[in-house]
């Protein structure tokens, strides 16, 4: 990876939904005293060890578990060396290691949650905002903001500018970069395909679609009831007409589909979630995507990989292609030709961010940059 680069954040976007969680007034009071390290004293001159002698491991420590809403000192830290063939490394889970860490990663959703009242009155913000302010981070330890909502699903961004060293999320200009998933090359011929892909006359149905969080103000819902109307389209998952996965598992279920909606949750630069990259290429489905616009996708898959809803000027005309590629199976298999030449590789958000994390602090070295308008960067 290369090392991390200085840029512009993007100009400040417009205010967000007026009080997006109370929360995050909350953090803003917690964080202010963590101004005190927004400025990083220069690098040192040279290296503290000897030339030519073995450098010292990498500490990188995780706050927070991603998505678990705990501490991540609940499992032993992963093996960067066999995971990813990266070496010298040391993870840290314990938060009394602070000080032994390079780098630090808090993961966005964690922390504004943090920020909430709890039942004794404290919060892990408040715990943050003292630790900083009785100076106890270490002179040029970077402090990592870890994110992979969408900025439609990320409230309190303003409260954290020029708190942070680096960024970490599925965008691409992010100073680490960790997507979803992404296509690797395959090595030779005894590298196995993307994933099974099911004789088509195991593809009993058309259209699949899990969804976990149902809203019917959101473009993909209002899209999904106006292709229901033309097309069979199968729902899994909580809330409005979704069933529940059932018990082969969700690739299993998904791979008997032609077709899966990879529609997101909103549209952002480099959003693309799991929703491509495993419920869809992995379990061997067409994906239709709802996303950022074509061109962002094809950054990142082959353009006759998927199939944009953009690309058509209404829904019956969409659902008129799709009935025209299940009628067409020579037409339909054009699809999977990438197969030929890629394999899926899906992010691990326990491991790899932790790895990447450590990869990127040994290619900086000792060069150090503050994160200032992070809000107007991210929603550019």
């Amino acid at each position: 990876m290369a090392a991390p680069r200085a840029r512009r954040r993007g100009r400040r976007a417009g205010a967000g939904p007026r009080g997006a969680w109370a929360a995050a007034g909350l953090l803003c009071a917690a964080l202010v005293a963590l101004a005190c390290w927004a400025q990083l004293p220069p690098a040192p001159p040279s290296p503290p060890w000897a030339p030519g002698a073995p450098r010292p491991p990498v500490g990188v420590l995780l706050w927070w578990e991603p998505f678990r809403g705990r501490g991540a000192a609940g499992r032993p830290p992963p093996d960067c060396g066999l995971r990813f063939g990266l070496r010298g490394c040391r993870l840290l889970t314990d938060r009394a290691a602070l000080g032994e860490a390079q780098a630090v990663l808090f993961h966005h959703r964690d922390l504004v949650r943090a920020g909430a009242p709890s039942p004794d009155g404290a919060g892990e913000a408040a715990a943050l905002a003292a630790l900083a302010a009785a100076g106890a981070r270490p002179p040029g330890q970077r402090w990592v903001w870890m994110n992979f909502e969408s900025p439609s699903h990320s409230p309190g961004l303003r409260g954290l500018r020029g708190l942070f060293n680096w960024t970490l999320s599925y965008r691409a200009d992010s100073d680490v970069f960790v997507p979803y998933g992404r296509l690797r090359a395959r090595a030779g011929p005894g590298d196995p395909p993307a994933g099974p892909l099911p004789p088509l006359a195991r593809k009993r149905g058309l259209a699949a679609w899990v969804v976990s969080h149902w809203d019917e103000r959101q473009v993909r819902v209002r899209l999904y009831r106006r292709l229901s109307a033309l097309l069979p389209i199968d729902v899994f998952g909580r809330g409005g007409p979704g069933r529940p996965v059932p018990r082969c598992g969700l690739l299993h279920l998904l791979a008997r589909y032609k077709f899966y909606l990879a529609f997101e949750n909103s549209r952002h630069r480099d959003y693309i979630t799991e929703k491509l990259w495993r419920n869809a290429l992995l379990a061997g489905a067409v994906p239709v995507v709802l996303g950022p616009d074509r061109a962002n996708y094809e950054r990142f898959v082959p353009r006759g990989a998927f199939i944009h809803v953009d690309d058509f000027p209404s829904p019956a005309a969409l659902a008129a292609h799709l009935r025209f590629l299940d009628r067409n199976a020579a037409v339909y298999r054009r699809y999977f030709r990438w197969r030929r030449r890629f394999a899926v590789h899906l992010t691990s958000f326990w491991d790899e961010p932790w790895c990447r994390a450590c990869e990127a602090v040994q290619a900086a070295g000792g060069r150090a940059q503050v994160v200032g308008d992070l809000a107007g960067w991210f929603e550019s």
